[in-house]
């Protein structure tokens, strides 16, 4: 049955390399059952609620992933997206929850139109290269200073806007844990990020900062917190069109840069180098991002740690329903993944920036026609605490630079649409 659904050997695997690249994805992608709920959580969404929903989200998008696509892709709320989802929407903009989510539900179904009608992989195409990089980049800062300020290590400072936090206990020990997490990845141990944040939440308890719970294992926390409580009619407001664009142009750099960096991994590019299945991957990402704001949570994406499992072996679906498996799992264990402090989490969304941030290299910075842009785009997401702002201030300055020194030609028409959208969210902001 195995082989009928998923051609296992056909593709030149076994259901025990399946296996274990199921759980080696798995492995490395669990701190976002610990990190997603503890970012969500500060634009007072119900942190208990959000383990289950992280959980059930990761598991069914990723059987999308393996069952519709057939391919050994994971998905989960991406990361980036949860944090411009808190900090540049609902703190920045002062947006409530419930209307954020209702954006997250409308860009979902823009996704999919987009998918279905091929112009999603046509954007992607057009958007310079120096740009996509200089996003993934930006955002990788981004969440490396929210990181530092969830550890209590960045503070604000009214003379210097930010400073040096106090030596406490829990900033010692989120130190310690960014130490031991680094050196886990530095050796290439599998899961060392989900390591990380276990070893640092122990180190914690022993140190008398983090209490144990009750009962280790117990039924999931309910969701009815925040399931179906988005709030589409208010999302559909003329204020949110920026956030609406910024979600949509993020995803789609996201899942598209993993999606043929996984397909190269797994051999999945075909003689033309265009990417197998790529329309059903890209279709499954788009209805994972519309259940997951039904059920209450941020942008589901494909995960780039996919990879890891891939390395391991896994060439098919049935990897990935190893690991949505392996989600549903830990469902069960909600009592020990709610007692993770925020400074125990903070080590991993620094490494995840240093991820995100180091394909910089791959940005030609001897032509400042494409290096302003960039360097715009990424310095101005962490110093503007929003993605959005420097999405829209990258397109707007490549353009203008192109267009002002001899280069317009380089510059396509969608291209001149997307610089008028960012001015446009500029003036909304």
């Amino acid at each position: 049955m195995l082989e009928k659904i998923f051609k296992i050997k056909e593709r030149q695997s076994s259901v025990k390399n399946e296996v274990i690249g199921g759980a080696t994805t798995f492995l490395t992608m669990a701190y976002i059952i610990f990190v997603n709920p503890s970012i969500l959580g500060e634009a007072g969404m119900d942190k208990a609620a959000l383990i289950t929903v992280t959980v059930v989200a990761a598991a069914i998008g990723t059987l999308l992933a393996g069952l519709w696509a057939k391919v050994p892709f994971a998905m989960a709320p991406g990361m980036g997206l949860n944090a411009f989802f808190t900090y540049t929407l609902v703190i920045g903009q002062g947006v409530d929850w419930q209307t954020a989510l209702g954006v997250v539900f409308i860009s979902g179904i823009v996704f999919f139109l987009l998918t279905i009608t091929g112009i999603r992989t046509k954007i992607v195409h057009t958007i310079p290269l120096s740009l996509r990089l200089a996003v993934g980049a930006g955002i990788g800062l981004f969440i490396a200073f929210i990181g530092f300020k969830n550890m209590g290590l960045i503070v604000d400072n009214p003379a210097t806007l930010v400073g040096i936090g106090k030596f406490s206990p829990t900033v010692i020990i989120g130190i310690v844990g960014l130490i031991i997490t680094a050196i886990l990845e530095v050796r290439k141990v599998k899961g060392g990020i989900f390591y990380g944040i276990i070893i640092t939440t122990l180190i914690a308890f022993f140190a008398g900062q983090v209490t144990a719970p009750d009962s280790f294992i117990s039924m999931p926390p309910s969701m009815e917190p925040l399931l179906f409580k988005l709030d589409i009619i208010s999302a559909f407001s003329f204020a949110l069109i920026g956030a609406i664009f910024s979600f949509m142009f993020v995803d789609l750099f996201d899942s598209v840069g993993t999606i043929v960096a996984c397909s190269y991994e797994a051999g999945f590019i075909d003689k033309k180098g265009k990417v197998k299945h790529v329309d059903k991957i890209l279709e499954a990402d788009a209805v994972a991002t519309i259940i997951g704001s039904l059920l209450g949570t941020s942008t589901t994406t494909t995960y780039i740690e996919s990879a890891s499992g891939i390395a391991n072996g896994a060439r098919t679906g049935f990897a990935s329903v190893i690991t949505a498996g392996l989600f549903i799992l830990a469902l069960f264990f909600a009592p020990l993944i709610g007692v993770v402090p925020a400074y125990a989490t903070a080590p991993a969304l620094i490494i995840v920036g240093v991820y995100m941030f180091k394909n910089i290299k791959e940005i030609n910075f001897k032509d400042f026609t494409e290096a302003i842009p960039a360097f715009l785009t990424i310095i101005l997401m962490p110093l503007s605490f929003s993605i959005s702002i420097g999405l829209s201030f990258g397109f707007i300055s490549y353009v203008l630079l192109k267009a002002t020194t001899g280069k317009a030609k380089d510059v396509s028409v969608l291209m001149w649409v997307i610089a008028l959208l960012s001015m446009l969210n500029l003036y909304l902001t």
